[in-house]
């Protein structure tokens, strides 16, 4: 058994980490029965009219924005809080009300007030990078008693904007090695007083965008949005009252809590795994093993401090040079449960179930997050640079799937990677001057009962942008759009396949690109192999042919070039050896899987061809393949991380936490 040890990269795993880091937010509820008297009716009233509300409001800013980034991509989320600055709503994540609420007491707010905030390191671990701009709106509601208007929850969006300054247009330098280069970070502040747009602070922050009037347009829909969404919640109040709503907030976060408890915890057992993965670049230094380790803990329901989980975080690599930090570790890891928490859902029975399990406040006291020192990818110092700090936050989502992979022997998803960022800028035919960068998602994991989804996006509803939009206002035809054959890692359930994307440049331009994935591809669980490695190839099939780094900020490309974009594959789950044959037919006439890889990583063996519509398979050849091909391959890891693991760990094909 080869392996690797990553002790040389990664700081001392026995250093002292942090238990319940003290915050100055402890987690509470409004009421004094947590909600256990509230109407159940009126919590089913409550819960579906903040779902309405969070829709509308994102509705509203995709309706009125202009970026394509926010109206077209739709690269921005909402959600709805308490006064305790509980999330309410589990659609999606969402940043924190605490920098706020730590800036601005809640007794000196009033009706109209907006806030504003974008600086990573004093957004209490809710803003992982400055392009992402986030907007809150106080709700308000009239107590009848002192005759005043008192903060009862808060309404906020926040999304990833076009350019707010830095080094390069888009705001995020893929060899930054601080944050004074990534663009204009702002801490809390009021961006609306009592109603009233405060000019100089938006002033401020289009004067040092590319893009300023994109940005002010994609504010003022965002700022609208969330107070129109303020009086919708005052409504609810004035309906229901103060005592009934906040009933049923409590209750609705009590209910997640204990259906997480009852549904997803138990199927954990008790005890201890370790497991760990990469991030393969920052940007500065050459490609090498950024490592991210949780050691996950169940304790069982008799500890002193409760049934939980525990993420030891102990044996992440120390802060990166260039941009991939990622701030986890402030009050208490708050944001980053929320963040993680979605993994847990795939431990549900069915699908169906795991689709109708929301994310909210509730999962926070489940979750106990030690960090370790600061200095780490996940602890960075200030002024650690931040801007592609998915390169973390994405790959934590997968080793916690690893890892309570290894605790259900297996029955969690293999891996994915659903984001990255490329585009174009220079100028249009006519001069002006354009940002065009888009979001392209990629292959989903296979799973223990299906095949990975093919190009899923991380950021719920948002999407690709559309052709005909991008045809129209940027000086490249797109002359492909499909999906990446044979990119999807085998397995006896196959991961998704990637998007395979063609541009024609019929102007000069540079081409951007912030990707990982480019080596390490996304791994495979319980023979399941992993899937094909991000790619940007310029003029693929001719004498010009050259690649393009993954981290890329201004590769020039002439008019008439094209440029070939194909992203990740999931990864497989199971030996594929063990997959139907009838459905690797069925792949190879879908385009999803070639001819070639049906007989060499299934070992099935086809008669007939797709031209002449009688594509089949030879039963008793595919199964000599089969055994043929067992009988020859040696002892295989738990996890299977493709050949570009070898490449940055000095040639060993699997680290000592890959096997089971």
């Amino acid at each position: 058994m080869t392996s690797l040890s990553t002790e040389q990269s990664s700081v001392d795993a026995g250093a002292t980490t942090s238990r319940r880091a003290p915050t100055q937010f402890p987690f509470g509820s409004l009421t004094a029965d947590g909600g256990a008297s509230a109407d159940p009716v009126l919590v089913e009233i409550v819960q579906g009219s903040l779902a309405a509300v969070e829709m509308e409001v994102e509705t509203a800013i995709a309706r009125t924005s202009r970026s394509p980034m926010i109206r077209d991509a739709h690269d921005f989320r909402a959600g709805i809080h308490d006064r305790k600055l509980r999330k309410l709503t589990g659609r999606s994540y969402s940043a924190l009300v605490h920098p706020i609420a730590r800036d601005f007491p809640l007794e000196e707010m009033v009706p109209g007030d907006v806030f504003f905030h974008n600086d990573v390191y004093e957004s209490e671990g809710g803003i992982g990078h400055l392009p992402d701009l986030c907007v809150t709106v106080p709700v308000f509601h009239l107590n009848p008693e002192t005759g005043k208007q008192e903060v009862v929850a808060f309404v906020q969006a926040f999304g990833h904007h076009d350019d707010i300054g830095g080094a390069v247009p888009g705001s995020m330098p893929s060899n930054a090695t601080s944050v004074y280069e990534e663009g204009l970070a702002v801490p809390p502040i009021k961006l609306w007083d009592a109603g009233v747009p405060v000019r100089s602070a938006l002033r401020i922050m289009t004067r040092n965008s590319r893009t300023p009037e994109a940005l002010a347009a994609d504010l003022d829909a965002e700022c609208s949005a969330c107070l129109m969404g303020a009086q919708r919640l005052g409504e609810l109040f004035d309906r229901y009252g103060r005592d009934a709503v906040e009933s049923a907030f409590d209750a609705i976060i009590d209910n997640t809590t204990r259906t997480y408890r009852r549904e997803i915890l138990s199927k954990i057992p008790v005890g201890t795994w370790v497991w760990e993965d990469y991030a393969e670049h920052d940007g500065v230094e050459d490609p090498k093993l950024h490592t991210q380790r949780i050691t996950l803990t169940r304790t069982p329901e008799d500890d002193p401090e409760g049934e939980r989980l525990i993420l030891d975080f102990a044996g992440t690599s120390p802060q990166a040079k260039g941009p991939i930090n990622h701030c986890g570790d402030y009050s208490d890891g708050v944001f980053l449960k929320k963040w993680l928490a979605p993994i847990l859902r795939n431990l549900a029975d069915t699908p169906e179930r795991m689709a109708e399990l929301d994310v909210n406040e509730g999962i926070v006291p489940l979750i106990e997050m030690r960090f370790p020192p600061k200095g780490t990818l996940l602890t960075p110092e200030f002024p650690a640079p931040t801007n592609a700090r998915t390169f973390v936050i994405l790959r934590l989502l997968g080793v916690l799937a690893g890892v309570i992979a290894k605790a259900v022997d297996g029955r969690m998803p293999a891996d994915q990677e659903t984001i990255r960022y490329t585009g174009v800028y220079g100028e249009d035919m006519e001069g002006r001057p354009y940002l065009m960068r888009e979001v392209l998602g990629g292959g989903a994991g296979g799973r223990y009962y299906a095949d990975g989804e093919d190009t899923i996006h991380v950021v719920p509803d948002s999407r690709n942008l559309p052709t005909e939009f991008t045809e129209s206002r940027f000086p490249f035809i797109v002359e492909k759009l499909g999906l990446a054959k044979d990119s999807g890692g085998a397995g006896q359930f196959r991961g998704g396949l990637g998007y395979e994307k063609h541009i024609r440049m019929l102007k000069d331009a540079n081409f951007m690109s912030i990707a990982d994935r480019s080596i390490l591809a996304c791994w495979g669980v319980k023979g399941g192999k992993a899937g094909s490695p991000f790619q940007v190839v310029v003029n693929p099939g001719t004498p010009e042919e050259r690649e393009i780094d993954a981290l890329a900020d201004a590769e020039p490309i002439k008019a008439g070039e094209t440029i070939r974009i194909r992203t990740t594959g999931g990864g497989g789950w199971g030996d594929p050896l063990d997959r139907d044959p009838e459905m690797v037919v069925r792949d190879v006439l879908w385009d999803k899987v070639s001819e070639q890889k049906a007989l060499e990583d299934y070992g099935v063996v086809l008669t007939g061809s797709v031209a002449t519509d009688d594509l089949g398979h030879d039963a008793e050849a595919t199964k000599r393949e089969r055994e043929r091909i067992r009988a020859e391959r040696a002892e295989e890891p738990f996890f299977d991380r493709g050949p570009g693991y070898a490449a940055l760990s000095g040639g060993n094909f699997a680290a000592e936490v890959d096997w089971a």
